[in-house]
């Protein structure tokens, strides 16, 4: 498969991504709603570096643009509810119900995990693209490596977050809950996407409609995932 061309990376490195990451591991209080997706995607992304130093990616400076384009996307949404702005509609709830008693850990992760897979990971292949000056196509291969490795958010959430058999009952709406939302479609929806969003670049005007679409849709998902529940 053919690789992008060999232009500038941004000034971000998955070094800086991490770094910011782990500040908020640290200052969030555990609890917090952002604080319990931070922890599993901080997780993920460091999986990342390593499978790309470990040399598991056919491009590695594909899959570290890919990598970093994707995280500023989930990081600049913190800093703009950070800085009283206001961040993409995916987004929101998680932010606005993230001290919500009612709300468990698991329905957090998956909210964050449905905002930053079903909304930025398309535009970030894009964001990818326009700074390599490549085709979507030429970053499939680091599309899908990266992709297993969130698919083992599932897992990880699932050993993490979830109550022990001998709490979880199949009448508890949070089994059906975790049940309701499939990583590996949101992932197969996310590159067909990504593959509109390009090649619609040069109608600005439907591609801005598109993003805004995605962007409201998500959203909506993510406030069901955060539906109060009783305990």
């Amino acid at each position: 498969m053919a690789h992008c061309e060999q232009l500038p990376m941004a000034a971000s490195t998955v070094d800086t991504v991490l770094t910011r990451m782990r500040i908020l591991d640290t200052t969030l209080p555990p609890r917090d709603g952002v604080a319990v997706f931070n922890r599993v995607y901080l997780t993920v992304t460091e999986a990342v570096d390593r499978h790309i130093d470990g040399g598991r990616f056919p491009d590695a400076r594909s899959a570290i643009a890919l990598d970093v384009r994707f995280a500023e996307r989930y990081l600049a949404a913190v800093d703009a509810m950070e800085d009283g702005r206001r961040p993409p509609a995916c987004w929101r709830p998680l932010f606005q119900f993230r001290r919500h008693p009612g709300v468990r850990p698991l329905q957090f992760a998956l909210s964050g995990i449905n905002a930053h897979i079903g909304h930025d990971l398309a535009l970030a292949v894009v964001d990818t693209c326009r700074t390599l000056g490549c085709e979507p196509v030429d970053l499939e291969d680091e599309f899908d490596g990266v992709g297993d490795l969130l698919v083992s958010l599932e897992e990880r959430v699932r050993e993490e977050l979830m109550p022990g058999p001998d709490l979880l009952q199949i009448a508890d709406p949070l089994t059906h809950l975790f049940g309701s939302w499939s990583l590996e479609r949101a992932r197969d929806a996310t590159w067909a996407a990504a593959r509109a969003l390009w090649a619609l670049r040069r109608l600005p005007d439907v591609a801005a409609e598109f993003t805004e679409r995605l962007d409201s849709a998500v959203g909506f998902a993510g406030r069901m995932l955060l539906t109060p529940l009783p305990d």
